[in-house]
């Protein structure tokens, strides 16, 4: 099964701006997620229902995954220091 996966203008920004090397490794991984939402390493998100993060380097995707609607929506791409804040 094939995921849509979206990714929010915010995430797309952030991604943009980091150096090209970061950033084509974290669009691979976000590419990934659409063929395997649930690849080798993710960890489930203890007290956010559906909510499961990915290790890419020393950054950080948290995404939600709708296994209804077939879609993977990304929370938040941070690094490893910012990620788990608190908005």
């Amino acid at each position: 099964m094939i995921y849509q996966v979206v990714t929010p203008k915010a995430i797309q920004k952030k991604i943009i701006a980091l150096p090209p090397e970061v950033a084509d490794r974290l669009d691979e991984a976000i590419l990934a997620l659409a063929e395997d939402p649930r690849p080798d390493g993710v960890v489930k998100m203890k007290g956010k229902k559906q909510t499961y993060r990915i290790r890419v380097g020393d950054y950080r995707i948290m995404y939600i995954i709708d296994d209804k609607q077939l879609i993977v929506v990304l929370v938040r791409c941070n690094h490893r220091r910012e990620v788990y804040r608190e908005r």
